[in-house]
């Protein structure tokens, strides 16, 4: 059986530094020895992928073919980087075969993290924002429809916003958590299923994006359902166990059938024989492809928060924001923790960094004294940008640079847009108007909201 994450015994040195990094406890073994992971406790989360540095050269000799290693990894035939001992499942073949194959239609989405990381790995300076060469390239990959993850993570702030008034209106259960990152929900499934209800039911914006593109989509395209494979392109490992879990079909399918990482995408450019640094900029395709600031910071730890606040304040209090840059939820090392004045109500917001981290948060909410309404978890320590998925960080000493270069971009390019609010996106107005009808309408609990299970 193949699991999401795995560390490859005979290439792993014994250096155990992804047992230092990992944040639920899920790697082991003896001193100086392989490492193992334990997957009743292990998120997919990635961490142990981004910092190994144990790896098989190119050319070098083990008693398993490097061909062999590959073709188990999902590695396309063309890839020439060393292979490291941690390491995650990989699609790009089976996206190869797809956007090949002319008896069907690809449609695919990226994450915001992905176009402040991608460039990384064609030797560009860490950060830079490469949002219209990534659309370019795959476009000339061959993909269908290229729509973006920024969509609907502007969709998820009209679900999950409006789920949050409803709880505190209507005395629901709070706090409230996000649940963007399938990291920490398959953490809280696992190690407290107690607090499964405190999960917002709204499923993450990969998931709302592939649920509408083969039924939205479809209908706008004039499609067969059956006929679409819905690819998405995330920084983070944890997305694949995400798109493979079994309630996350409501188009009748499931409803991403293939993720990649940004690796995984930049392997495939680099197959294609494409020049990314010469392509030039274009933008994706409507209906399914605007995007606000606020869907854009989904990216970096405290940007769900800042994103929900934007709109929250606005719907409920009618009057706009003095200041749509909250920076007090931004830049979270740990735990932050901030109230907003919304009307007649204050309220009360605790942002994590990293998922060591959460263990508090829930302390407090299982000892009866949490005082806040709202919080967002991300398993990675700075959010999507530092995700499992993302191009590997090999220096240690590069690192804090790599993700304050990555932020940086994400904000600056949420300052450069001209819309900045979900409920400002005229895609997300018009998706309501012509199929979903209303936020936690009928259709969107059908289609954008899910359930969870005990896992343990």
């Amino acid at each position: 059986m193949q699991y999401t994450v795995e560390i490859d015994q005979e290439l792993c040195t014994g250096c155990h530094r992804c047992i230092d990094v990992c944040p639920v406890g899920a790697i082991g073994g003896p001193a100086g020895m392989a490492a193992d992971i334990n997957y009743d406790k292990c998120c997919f989360c990635g961490q142990c992928v981004q910092i190994c540095s144990a790896y098989q050269e190119y050319k070098s000799e083990t008693s398993a073919p490097r061909e062999t290693k590959m073709k188990d990894r999902g590695l396309l035939a063309s890839v020439r980087e060393p292979l490291f001992a941690a390491h995650n499942m990989g699609h790009a073949q089976k996206v190869w075969e797809a956007i090949n194959n002319p008896n069907v239609v690809t449609m695919v989405q990226c994450a915001p993290a992905v176009r402040v990381g991608l460039a990384e790995d064609f030797g560009v300076a860490s950060g830079e924002l490469v949002a219209g060469k990534m659309i370019t390239a795959l476009r000339k990959l061959g993909f269908d429809r290229v729509y973006d993850t920024n969509f609907t993570a502007d969709l998820t702030i009209m679900e999950e916003g409006s789920e949050l008034i409803k709880r505190i209106q209507e005395n629901g259960v709070l706090p409230m958590f996000t649940s963007c990152c399938p990291a920490w929900v398959k953490y809280v499934e696992q190690e407290h299923f107690e607090l499964h209800e405190n999960l917002s039911t709204c499923k993450s914006p990969q998931q709302m994006a592939g649920a509408l593109f083969k039924t939205y989509g479809a209908q706008v395209d004039k499609l067969e359902p059956k006929k679409i494979v819905s690819v998405s392109v995330m920084p983070c490992t944890a997305k694949k166990f995400e798109a493979s879990r079994p309630e996350m079909n409501a188009s009748g399918s499931q409803d991403v059938d293939l993720v990649l990482t940004t690796r995984e995408l930049a392997n495939l450019i680099k197959h294609a024989g494409i020049d990314f640094k010469s392509l030039k900029p274009s933008q994706p395709d409507s209906v399914l492809g605007t995007y606000t600031g606020a869907g854009h910071i989904f990216g970096v730890t405290g940007g769900v928060m800042e994103a929900a606040l934007r709109t929250g304040y606005e719907l409920i209090t009618g009057n706009p924001l003095d200041d749509i840059n909250i920076l007090d939820v931004r830049h979270s090392q740990g735990v932050k923790r901030a109230t907003l004045q919304v009307g007649d109500l204050a309220v009360k917001t605790v942002v994590v960094a990293g998922l060591e981290n959460a263990a508090p948060i829930i302390d407090e909410i299982k000892n009866g004294t949490a005082d806040f309404h709202f919080v967002e978890v991300m398993a990675c320590p700075q959010g999507c940008i530092s995700g499992g998925g993302q191009p590997k960080v090999l220096l240690e000493t590069e690192r804090k640079q790599v993700y304050a270069s990555r932020m940086a971009s994400m904000y600056k390019h949420d300052e450069e847009l001209p819309l900045r609010k979900s409920h400002d996106n005229p895609e997300i107005t018009k998706v309501y108007k012509d199929f979903l009808g209303k936020p936690l309408g009928h259709k969107s609990h059908e289609l954008l909201h899910t359930h969870y299970c005990r896992r343990g």
